[in-house]
């Protein structure tokens, strides 16, 4: 019998958020001797292969042949190996079916902040609330996502736990090598992720335009250009004049991300809302001062550990930006308590939680 079954179907080579968290996680569940839905074979699990054309690589199609996938095929794989429980990474089960299953809520950005052109928003506001009517259990990622849950869902908190994530501490750490491609180069703030409006890149390039002496430093942005977002940033920066200190890298690999997060002289992460904000937690294992939003998730991450900006306010984040780059004395101070503070996640701790979890409804 496949007590457990873990739905990886939406894995693909260049992950972000939600395959970062299945990726880590799964490895410490094999307490439970789970059966993996995946279309990648890992040797060391009892695995069920699943179609590889579900994953987010190929776009919104990809998105809805999964949750065509979900509804149809899902409910027959979970009969034909007699499961008791199915997780999924993200708010996708199969309705209206005998499937017993925990699901993850990540954020709930698309109702924050919503675009009733997109999908996501319809998703959102349609399909997850009937998803998360009818699971056994709910994990999400932070105490700010549990109590949205709540609100916009009317979910009773006794339904929710919440789950702090990890990171990889093999991979996140300080990297003392400089960037030998550019010995020369000036200070940088870095910024990592995409560049949804939400994401406040608009109002931390503005900021970055009014630092005193802003020709002495650059600001990178690394993360995926996309096609909505990318042009009106470019014509910004261009209208402030500051296209010579203003990198944008696109999708940065995963074994490049310490040495460019190492060193920056800070991370900037003024995002309006998160779900968790992995960028921040890696960022402070690397031994970078933060700078993020004294909003969501964000103060649940770093605790004392950073500078927390209102990002509304465009001052405060020049200003924060202007006294890491002018005092060496908080910028040391800053990295220090970063590091112990990663040090209290670990993907280790959040699978033995989730472990837990799953025990009561198995």
């Amino acid at each position: 019998m496949n007590e457990l079954l873990v739905n990886l179907s939406m894995l693909f080579s260049q992950p972000t958020g939600i395959s970062n968290y299945a990726l880590n996680l799964f490895p410490h569940l094999k307490p439970l001797t789970p059966t993996l839905l995946t279309a990648k074979d890992y040797p060391e699990f009892q695995c069920y292969t699943v179609p590889d054309n579900l994953t987010p690589a190929q776009g919104s199609k990809g998105h809805l042949r999964r949750l065509i996938w979900t509804q149809l095929q899902l409910p027959q794989i979970y009969q034909k190996l007699a499961a008791k429980l199915l997780f999924s990474p993200l708010p996708e089960a199969p309705l209206f079916t005998n499937c017993r299953y925990i699901i993850q809520v990540h954020d709930l950005i698309p109702l924050r902040f919503p675009n009733w052109r997109s999908p996501l928003t319809n998703y959102a506001r349609y399909y997850v609330p009937q998803i998360l009517a009818q699971a056994q259990h709910i994990i999400c990622n932070s105490d700010s996502t549990a109590k949205d849950i709540t609100e916009f869902y009317g979910i009773p908190a006794n339904k929710i736990t919440s789950v702090l994530l990890g990171y990889d501490s093999n991979h996140f750490r300080p990297f003392p090598e400089k960037l030998a491609k550019d010995i020369n180069r000036k200070p940088y703030f870095l910024y990592l992720g995409r560049h949804d409006k939400y994401k406040n890149i608009n109002r931390l390039v503005t900021a970055f335009a009014a630092l005193q002496n802003n020709q002495d430093y650059e600001l990178w942005l690394a993360g995926p250009t996309d096609k909505r977002f990318t042009p009106h940033l470019r014509l910004q920066i261009a209208e402030l004049g500051i296209t010579d200190q203003v990198k944008i890298l696109d999708y940065v690999n995963y074994g490049e991300l310490p040495k460019i997060i190492s060193n920056a002289l800070a991370f900037v992460f003024p995002s309006l809302w998160e779900g968790f904000g992995f960028p921040v937690l890696e960022a402070m294992a690397c031994g970078t001062p933060v700078i993020t939003s004294n909003l969501s998730s964000l103060p649940e991450v770093t605790s004392n550990a950073a500078i927390l900006i209102n990002p509304y306010n465009v001052q405060e984040i020049t200003a924060a930006m202007q006294e890491i780059a002018g005092d060496a004395r908080l910028h040391d101070k800053l990295a220090q308590l970063g590091l112990s503070r990663a040090k209290e996640f670990s993907w280790e701790k959040t699978g033995l939680a989730t472990v837990e979890i799953f025990k009561k409804f198995l």
